[in-house]
């Protein structure tokens, strides 16, 4: 049962990216004053399947320089590990309960950056060169936050399990009493996705797409499909965090499109960092913000343990 709960999981994540994609191209060209895809079935719903069924056909070529096995082997790494981590998602039947749950997910986002710095140095391109030599830098900056932000609700809940937070945020989202967290853990998730401003991995203006320059084909579908299920996961895992946590309701998928649509809105709106601003934005913003909130934490869960303990 848990196998196949797994599988279907899997199905619906697939087909969950294929919509997200159209979404996305149907947001942008709307913001643009344009239609976007609406030739391919009913108002371009076929559209995600269309797209899919021609890049799995195309011709698949390697460059010359490039290390072959590693080279094909890097898209399917990143697109095991962002799928790796829905193992997280709350079940509320059949349920695993994962009581280690932000441990893991530190584990498994932590590692994302290989799948970039080795999808950049296979490929033996300069371009691809400096898209990883960016990722790297930019994991360094914003991780450290991310992981600080993490521990602060650990700190107040005293558990890893992403299910508690369910019962936690029964009267009262996190949301509303750790406010600037939230807008900070929303610019790390930006930035842990490679979405804009922080695509600089990416950057298509200056580095003609970055690390997966010399992707095509099925190799780059892998690589789509990693990033967008990561968006997808990172809404989740917000909801469950900071806006309730009510996995079992319907209100709780609402919110995860309404996140995603919220990434699809800073890309029509917002421009590219500054790469040195990202740097100085994550060590003199958000790193100082969540370590204020991890001192204030940790002081009231002293106070609250010395009140009634002693």
């Amino acid at each position: 049962m848990y196998f196949l709960t797994c599988i279907f999981m899997l199905i619906i994540i697939m087909i969950s990216v294929g919509f997200f994609t159209l979404l996305e191209r149907k947001v942008l060209s709307y913001m643009q004053i344009r239609k976007g895809p609406n030739k391919v079935g009913y108002l371009g719903l076929l559209q995600p399947f269309s797209d899919g069924l021609k890049l799995f056909l195309k011709e698949n070529i390697f460059p010359l320089n490039s290390n072959y096995l590693i080279y094909y082997l890097c898209p399917a790494f990143s697109l095991i590990q962002s799928l790796f981590i829905w193992c997280l998602f709350p079940y509320y039947i059949n349920c695993l309960n994962f009581i280690f749950g932000f441990i893991f997910f530190l584990c498994c986002s932590c590692l994302g950056v290989y799948g970039l710095i080795v999808c950049g140095w296979a490929s033996n391109s300069i371009y691809s060169i400096l898209g990883c030599l960016r990722s790297v830098s930019q994991a360094i900056s914003y991780e450290v936050s991310m992981s600080l932000i993490l521990f602060v609700y650990f700190f107040m809940l005293n558990s890893y399990n992403l299910i508690d937070y369910c019962f936690f945020q029964s009267d009262v989202w996190f949301m509303f009493f750790s406010f600037p967290l939230f807008f900070c853990w929303l610019s790390c998730c930006m930035a842990e996705t490679n979405r804009s401003p922080f695509d600089f991995s990416e950057g298509e203006s200056e580095l003609v797409s970055g690390f997966n320059i010399e992707y095509g084909a099925g190799g780059f579908a892998f690589l789509f499909i990693s990033e967008y299920s990561s968006i997808i996961f990172m809404c989740m895992l917000t909801v469950l965090v900071f806006l309730g946590g009510d996995f079992y309701s319907l209100i709780f998928y609402i919110k995860i499109i309404f996140l995603c649509f919220f990434f699809i809105w800073v890309r029509a709106s917002l421009p590219r960092y500054r790469y040195d601003k990202l740097m100085y934005l994550a060590w003199k913003s958000y790193l100082p913000i969540s370590l204020n909130y991890l001192f204030f934490f940790f002081f009231i869960k002293v106070l609250i343990f010395y009140h009634f303990f002693l």
